[in-house]
């Protein structure tokens, strides 16, 4: 701890975003950057508490005082040397997680300005990968293979751990590119993906190979790859999205959320989109249905489109105003979120749920909403909805399903693997990360349902640690 009095002369400092009317006439990141003084004055915040909350909320189990102090000290390859060794990838977490971490950040109990955590993880792998500190690792193969199904952040943990412990990893991806959501479903403003190829062309050099555009059940059955490698991690993620099925839902100009996102990030990597496949907002009114972050992106994305207008409603209630008595401190607060792309300009409604989608000769005109209630259960039991019976109609050209996703229990690939879920929604238990089928291992959101990039890194870690105590023994 190199400034023992900072957290009480320093206030928090954000790099925050670039001006909006300069952000939404592209896809660049939003985010700006500190400059280096000002980024170690921030960690000199950090008061390397006895019990540090921060480690106790990351998934990943960061030991953010440790860098913390590194940083603010001036010694920016010491710091990414700590960071790495319990986040795979910072570069990643350092800009599109939730910061767990600064939520429960004493700082964040005692005056309501935690240290910048996050952005001063990012800003340490950045030095890293400039100066050099982030190179191929070549260890000592160990004779063993193993198959990891699927390039997304579980997929991408498990693969550099297992070739850093010297397996020799093939990761199978049904997509263009590896990268899974991270690549496809996060937009380019949030994540610009030179920063996945950076982190894909250093964990190809230290001998992962990736096989894209490869669909394991179609392209090469799974049994093959049972067969032919020593254990198989599933990273195959949870994509399917969870559908509503009202009336009008096959109108022309009702989409899922993920068709506008994925194809727009393929559209900047340069991938051909059919034309008559293609989805433009320019000029439409647009409505999102859903009120978490997928929804945001689909704000955030049809602003850049230049969207007339955008609409973004949510069947829940309106959370508390930055303080909510059912998660204290040093839980991760259930409050009202406005992301960037909320800023950029939205109607954000709560409390409705979506009755039918109205069109006229086949094309879209509007979506019929009531307003609903939520009757506190009783006894541990969930609030139940009431509808009231207050209809109204909101104008829409083109409407966005953004209300989550499904477990895939009846993925064709699980289906040939044989995995028997038990009546169980997980297809591995949460202890060894095994399936019910020899050999096969699951992590990420395959297993716990869509999450966080963070805890599908988390999982990631320990599928690695169950194959290699499962192959060593």
């Amino acid at each position: 701890m190199g400034n023992p009095k900072a957290f009480l002369t320093i206030h928090r400092k954000e790099a925050g975003y670039r001006p909006v009317h300069e952000r939404i006439e592209d896809f660049s990141e939003v985010e700006q950057t500190l400059n280096t003084n000002d980024r170690r004055t921030q960690a000199s915040r950090c008061m390397d508490c006895g019990v540090p909350f921060c480690h106790w909320a990351c998934p990943v189990g960061n030991k953010q005082p440790e860098w913390q102090d590194m940083l603010y000290n001036g010694y920016w390859k010491d710091a990414y040397a700590i960071l790495e060794t319990t986040c795979d990838f910072p570069e990643f977490t350092g800009r599109v997680c939730p910061a767990l971490c600064e939520k429960s950040c004493v700082l964040n109990l005692s005056c309501h300005e935690p240290v910048t955590i996050r952005e001063n993880e990012a800003a340490i792998a950045e030095v890293a990968f400039r100066e050099g500190y982030v190179h191929p690792r070549h260890p000592q193969r160990n004779g063993h293979k193993v198959a990891v199904i699927g390039s997304g952040p579980s997929g991408l943990t498990v693969a550099n751990r297992l070739n850093r412990k010297g397996y020799e990893v093939t990761v199978f991806e049904k997509d263009e590119k590896p990268g899974g959501l991270l690549r496809f479903g996060i937009p380019n403003f949030k994540l610009a993906k030179n920063i996945i190829d950076r982190r894909i062309q250093i964990m190809k050099e230290e001998g992962i190979n990736f096989k894209v555009s490869t669909y394991v059940g179609k392209d090469v059955s799974a049994q093959e790859i049972v067969n032919d490698y020593d254990a198989v991690c599933l990273a195959i993620g949870s994509e399917v999205p969870r559908d509503l099925p009202i009336e009008g839902r096959s109108t022309k100009g009702v989409y899922f959320a993920l068709d506008l996102l994925s194809q727009q990030n393929r559209l900047l990597e340069g991938i051909t989109i059919p034309q008559d496949k293609l989805i433009n907002c320019k000029g439409k009114k647009v409505l999102i249905i859903g009120g978490g972050d997928t929804g945001s992106d689909c704000v955030g994305t049809a602003n850049r489109h230049h969207a007339a207008s955008v609409t973004q409603i949510e069947i829940m209630p309106k959370p508390p105003v930055d303080f909510n008595p059912n998660t204290p401190w040093p839980m991760y607060p259930q409050i009202l979120k406005t992301s960037s792309s909320h800023e950029e300009g939205c109607i954000r409604r709560w409390s409705l749920a979506t009755n039918r989608f109205i069109s006229e000769h086949g094309i879209l005109k509007g979506v019929e909403v009531e307003d609903v209630e939520w009757i506190p259960g009783t006894q541990g039991e969930r609030p139940q909805m009431k509808k009231t019976g207050k209809t109204e109609t909101i104008e829409a050209d083109l409407v966005f399903l953004a209300m989550g996703f499904i477990h895939p229990e009846h993925d064709g690939l699980i289906k040939q693997l044989g995995i028997n879920l038990d009546n169980r929604q997980n297809i591995a238990t949460d202890s060894d990360m095994k399936t019910s089928t020899y050999k096969v291992f699951a992590c990420g959101d395959a297993v716990s349902g869509a999450s966080l990039v963070v805890k599908a890194m988390a999982a990631g870690k320990k599928a690695a640690e169950a194959i290699d105590q499962y192959l060593t023994k």
